[in-house]
């Protein structure tokens, strides 16, 4: 390190003193360095290797992040980013910075980071000779009587050099005459003045006006001088000068005093008489800063405050007062004007570093910020300690020097509390105490705390069946505290009992799922609902009965009411949708009127107020039964129910006649069965008509004439009426069965080529009237 400068001065070499290493807690510590260099000093000049002397080198320097922290005076020095050295930033005047303080120092701080640490770093700055003395008054007007006696002395003041010690006023120089000498004094201070003594008699009638050169000299290499005229007007005889009551007047004076306070009244007296003991005063010397604050009356010497004193600017004044008597006798006192510091600063709050945005998760005793405080004033007054205002989840310890730390104290939550405003309060000691209150803004960041929660654990929704694919039946959503990609919700479905679309009430009636919400967080979180879905009925399905259509047999002579056939039918649908009603097709004719059917049950019975089958009704009646149920639309389904008149043997080939095709057969195989079953008929047919022809062939001819010509009118099962056994052999062979496009309801005709003719020559006992009004036929070749 440089060497310290010498009390003289005149060296400028640089010192550095490490005074030393503290260490402050296990994340920072705080170091002194001290630099000294001369006042003005080029832009640029290197004041030290600060990185060096804080032991870092060239890679920790670019790691570490070596910067000042900015508070005051801290323009005049900046830190070089690539070598650590501290550089002067601008013109540096030691008097402008200190003015006459004995010692001139510069204290900034420098803050180094991984981990954190505090220098103290104070260069003091060395006072050269680059101020001349310069008298505040270059004139110095003197009155004195041509009686004044030998030795009288003459308080000229004193010069004012901006600089110190040796570079300030050490001497004065009087020029060459023959009536004054200097006398040369320092005062308590280390100020230096000078006195005129008169060393023999004046004679004002020889020389009435003197004229002499005061040079004040500084010490400093080279010397500098300034100078001042002295004129001195010798008048008559005024052998007493006005004296002071003390030799120099001190008086405190306290900064906060009001302007127009007394601050002191000076007393002067003068024994002559008359006109040579009329007192005047006024000021002879005053420094610049005290002209606008002090006022002396010239008449009663009473010095009064005109502005505002200020203890941080301006500790003390010193001025020298003239009391001059009306024979132009002066006598010059010195005044010293003490200022008592008041507590009038509040303290100031710096914050230095803030690390804003802090996360969430972050484990108290977090550091948030960092926190310089200082107070002009002095003593407790200039005591300065913070605290906190709010109960946070924070706290504030003291670091060193006046820095504090402001650190975590407990759990944060950004969906609770996005932002913090925490407010610092910084209070002296002084009496009253001052405050000062500082806000920091803090931010919490986000993390991936919270999982996606769906509004209901589960969810109970009715859709419509038969909906088609991509129909939108319900919306849920989920909801994340979180912000920004960690509240980024995306949906699927986890598991799902639904296998195919469309929905089926008649296939599942429920259906169950789970719906997970992720969120784009890292590591990804995720909540889930189940949602059951019950698939609402709609009307579409047909009613369907067991069987294709209905056969019975029913013996001549039942009794009215009696049960013939209960129909059976079912719908796959529910509720009012497979209400099924009953009843017979219009189409049906007067067969129905035999028959009564329950719309409810689909129970045929023979009608209360009907007759009972006689031998002479049809062999078969045949009802078309419709079946309907409630839903909207309804949809219906149709049935033929075929009763036949059935005795012994009859009975027996009448279920022959009951052969017919399935009702979901196809229309081309049903043609071909009938129209093999009916060329078989037609061979037996023509075999019996061949056993026959001898004993109807004088019946046959009557028989022609009343049959005429029948053709089939599509009646699914004609009866006929007459010989038993033969009118059940021939019903048995002689229809064809035709389904619907629909397949739904069945319809009958007469084979073609199938003639009835046959019959004719062989029933004697069978009208045709008879015939024909069973089946709607003709009869004939």
């Amino acid at each position: 390190m440089d060497r310290w400068e010498g009390e003289d001065g005149r060296a400028l070499a640089r010192q550095v003193l490490l005074l030393s290493l503290l260490p402050l807690s296990c994340w920072a510590a705080s170091e002194q360095v001290r630099y000294s260099i001369p006042e003005e000093m080029e832009k640029g000049s290197v004041v030290g290797s600060l990185a060096k002397d804080l032991g870092l080198n060239a890679r920790e320097l670019a790691k570490r992040n070596l910067h000042a922290v900015p508070v005051t005076k801290l323009q005049y020095f900046s830190i070089s980013g690539e070598n650590g050295n501290l550089c002067v930033n601008e013109r540096i005047d030691r008097e402008e910075i200190c003015a006459t303080a004995p010692h001139c120092l510069v204290t900034l701080e420098v803050m180094v980071e991984n981990p954190l640490d505090i220098f103290h770093v104070t260069v003091a700055i060395e006072d050269i000779n680059d101020n001349a003395p310069q008298f505040f008054n270059g004139n110095i007007n003197l009155e004195t009587s041509e009686v004044t006696s030998p030795g009288t002395r003459f308080l000229l003041g004193k010069a004012d050099d901006p600089d110190i010690g040796m570079n300030s006023v050490q001497d004065y120089q009087l020029s060459p005459n023959q009536y004054f000498t200097l006398d040369v004094k320092k005062s308590q201070d280390a100020n230096t003045f000078a006195d005129l003594v008169l060393q023999k008699p004046l004679d004002r009638e020889s020389e009435q006006t003197l004229h002499l050169i005061l040079t004040a000299l500084d010490g400093g290499e080279p010397r500098k001088t300034g100078t001042a005229q002295i004129w001195i007007n010798v008048t008559d005889a005024n052998d007493n000068p006005p004296i002071f009551s003390q030799e120099v007047y001190t008086v405190n004076l306290r900064e906060n005093a009001p302007v127009g306070s007394q601050v002191l009244q000076l007393v002067a007296t003068d024994n002559d008489d008359g006109s040579y003991a009329q007192i005047r005063y006024h000021f002879s010397n005053i420094p610049a800063n005290a002209q606008q604050n002090f006022r002396i009356d010239p008449i009663s010497g009473t010095i009064t405050l005109m502005g505002d004193l200020d203890y941080e600017e301006t500790k003390a004044y010193a001025m020298t007062v003239a009391a001059k008597d009306g024979g132009g006798l002066v006598t010059h006192v010195k005044v010293e004007i003490k200022i008592l510091d008041e507590n009038d600063n509040y303290p100031e709050v710096i914050l230095t570093s803030l690390f804003s945005p802090v996360p969430e998760d972050s484990l108290p005793g977090t550091l948030i910020a960092l926190i310089n405080v200082n107070d002009k004033d002095a003593g407790d007054s200039g005591k300065v300690a913070c605290s906190l205002r709010q109960d946070l989840p924070f706290k504030i310890i003291r670091m060193s020097n006046n820095y504090y730390k402001l650190l975590s104290d407990g759990p944060l939550d950004r969906e609770r509390t996005p932002e913090y405003n925490i407010t610092v309060t910084a209070s002296d000691t002084g009496s009253p105490p001052l405050s000062t209150y500082k806000s920091i803004l803090l931010q919490v960041s986000d993390v991936n705390d919270n999982a996606p929660a769906f509004e209901r654990p589960s969810y109970s929704i009715y859709v419509p069946e038969n909906n088609p694919s991509g129909t939108s039946v319900f919306r849920v959503s989920a909801s994340d505290p979180d912000m920004g990609q960690n509240a980024r919700i995306t949906y699927s479905i986890l598991t799902s009992t639904i296998q195919e679309l469309p929905l089926d009430h008649e296939e599942e009636k429920v259906h169950h799922l789970i719906l997970t919400a992720y969120d784009g967080g890292s590591p990804v979180r995720s909540g889930t609902t189940e949602i059951q879905i019950s698939v609402l009925d709609v009307n579409d399905n047909a009613p369907i009965f067991s069987q294709p259509l209905y056969e019975v047999t029913a013996r001549e002579g039942l009794s009215l009411g009696t049960t013939v056939v209960t129909l059976n039918a079912t719908d796959l649908d529910e509720g009012t949708n497979r209400d099924l009603r009953y009843s017979f097709a219009k189409s049906t004719g007067s067969a129905a009127e035999k028959f009564h059917l329950d719309e409810n049950t689909g129970e045929v019975t023979l009608r209360g107020k009907a007759r009972p089958f006689l031998e002479k009704d049809a062999l078969r009646q045949s009802l078309v039964v419709l079946l309907k149920d409630n839903g909207q639309p309804p949809l219906s389904a149709s049935v033929t129910v075929t009763v036949v008149l059935a005795d012994s043997i009859p009975e027996v080939l009448s279920d022959l006649g009951g052969i017919s095709a399935p009702a979901d057969a196809q229309p081309d195989l049903t043609f071909y069965l009938v129209l093999a079953v009916a060329f078989v008929s037609c061979l037996f047919f023509a075999f019996l008509l061949v056993l026959l022809a001898l004993n109807v062939h004088k019946w046959r001819h009557s028989r022609l004439q009343d049959c005429g010509n029948m053709t089939s009118n599509g009646v699914p099962a004609p009866p006929f009426v007459g010989l038993d056994t033969v009118r059940a052999v021939l019903h048995s062979y002689c229809h064809e069965v035709c389904l619907t496009a629909d397949s739904r309801h069945s319809h009958f005709h007469l084979p073609k080529g199938c003639s009835c003719s046959t019959f004719s020559k062989m029933a004697h006992k069978i009208s045709c009237s008879h015939f024909v009004q069973s089946t709607g036929g003709l009869c004939g070749d």
